[in-house]
């Protein structure tokens, strides 16, 4: 291995260890009560050696945070477009289990990602993060592909469904993940139930009495052109 080379992977595994430290740090004691010096002191480096991997805390957090939705992307099947040829209402439940699974096989970067309200916007880093806005279209469009087969009824908006469905699933996940289950619950039953009754309950014409909360943090800095493709997306369920 040449010099160049072995600089590169010395690079990488400090980068790594940085990372790792981060997250347990973050997770254990909360975003908000860990600084550089205490990641620092964890990995026992110097503060200023972490600055020329990272130029602040939060661009650690990016890191992490990105991480994480590689991981659930790469593992889900359902979130990718490919999989349109599965039918709609098995396409929907397999999305959402992917994010049970995915709070079960990465605790860590789940708390992260979707419990911790420390954490920085991820919107802030809005280009870095453009596949995980592909990730959420492709479930708007997931849904709205049930509402054009009849499986789900017309008028059904994709974004309430969706907002439904992962409160839902999230909520369940958190409950399991700090321990406030009973012993005799099993959480995987639960997140079945859950996504069984919500499908049904939307099957049987019942109306949704929430409407779109504010928008995913990912969507804060839309484009121009993705605006116009939502409007136009808005404008052909309304005319239906």
């Amino acid at each position: 291995m040449g010099i160049k080379e072995r600089q590169t992977r010395d690079r990488e595994t400090m980068r790594r260890a940085i990372l790792d430290a981060a997250r347990e740090l973050f997770v254990a004691e909360g975003y908000g009560n860990v600084s550089i010096r205490k990641i620092a002191e964890r990995i026992e480096y110097s503060p200023a050696a972490i600055y020329g991997y990272f130029p602040s805390k939060d661009d650690i957090f990016f890191a992490l945070a990105e991480e994480g939705f590689r991981l659930l992307c790469d593992r889900g099947a359902a979130l990718r477009p490919e999989s349109a040829d599965v039918p709609p209402l098995d396409r929907i439940r397999a999305i959402f289990w992917r994010l049970y699974e995915f709070s079960r096989e990465h605790p860590q970067y789940f708390d992260l990602m979707f419990v911790d309200r420390a954490v920085p916007r991820i919107s802030r880093e809005y280009e870095r993060f453009a596949f995980a806005r592909e990730m959420k279209g492709n479930i708007i469009h997931a849904i709205q592909d049930a509402v054009d087969a009849g499986v789900l009824p017309r008028g059904a908006n994709p974004a309430a469904v969706m907002r439904l469905m992962t409160v839902g699933i999230l909520g369940i996940a958190v409950l399991r993940l700090s321990e406030r289950l009973t012993a005799d619950e099993n959480a995987d039953a639960l997140a079945t139930d859950m996504l069984n009754i919500t499908l049904a309950g939307l099957q049987s014409g019942i109306a949704l009495e929430s409407s779109v909360g504010p928008e995913c943090p990912l969507d804060e800095q839309m484009t121009d052109e993705e605006l116009m493709v939502r409007q136009a997306h808005h404008e052909r369920v309304l005319t239906r």
